[in-house]
């Protein structure tokens, strides 16, 4: 039986109203009552859960399409390494970056994290943006860089794909990332940088 209620008495005078208040707490909250609230309390618990897995769905579902091919590019790569054996799912979005080319062209720059899950990577999920998140193994921070003509990634430049995990991720890390997009859009003559971080 959980007890709910708990009391502390500071001198021995106060332990016979302690134990008598204690008591009738005790005979109020019945064992019935105090299945009741331990039901309530998981319940709420199982709701707060579905809605952060709705609300991760939500986001990955709400990119624009170019930024949901890009994520599906890292996660492409990450399916192909050897030491990565769960499927990932986007999580959320830290920073974005677009450039105007000219002629159609744009550049974009995104820095997500990706979080593991419990299906093996390769999946046949017919819908792998619902295999449920684990919280055992650390989040995959990724970046990518591509320039796109219309809504189609281009081959040349090639793409580029850095993920590592949160914990190894450090500031240098960062820096690199967004000098290979700055010189990524140099090389290739944008004349502008329009800059959003999200």
């Amino acid at each position: 039986m959980i007890n709910v209620f708990s009391f502390t008495c500071d001198s021995q005078s106060h332990n016979r109203t302690c134990f008598e208040l204690g008591s009738l707490f005790s005979k109020l909250l019945s064992s019935q009552t105090q299945r009741k609230m331990a039901a309530g309390l998981l319940l709420l618990v199982c709701a707060v859960a579905v809605l952060y897995s709705a609300e991760a769905q939500d986001s990955y579902n709400g990119l624009p399409e170019i930024y949901k091919k890009g994520v599906d590019l890292a996660m492409q790569q990450l399916s192909t390494h050897a030491r990565v054996q769960q499927h990932y799912r986007f999580l959320k979005t830290v920073g974005k970056l677009e450039t105007e080319g000219g002629f159609g062209m744009r550049y974009f720059y995104h820095h997500f994290h990706l979080k593991p899950t419990r299906c093996p990577k390769r999946t046949t999920e017919t819908d792998p943006q619902r295999c449920p998140y684990r919280n055992d193994r650390p989040l995959m921070d990724c970046a990518v860089c591509y320039k796109t003509s219309g809504e189609q990634i281009e081959a040349q430049p090639n793409p580029y794909v850095h993920c590592i995990q949160k914990p190894r991720f450090t500031e240098e890390m960062k820096k690199a990332r967004e000098d290979h997009y700055k010189k990524m859009v140099y090389h290739s003559g944008a004349p502008t940088l329009l800059a959003v971080k999200a």
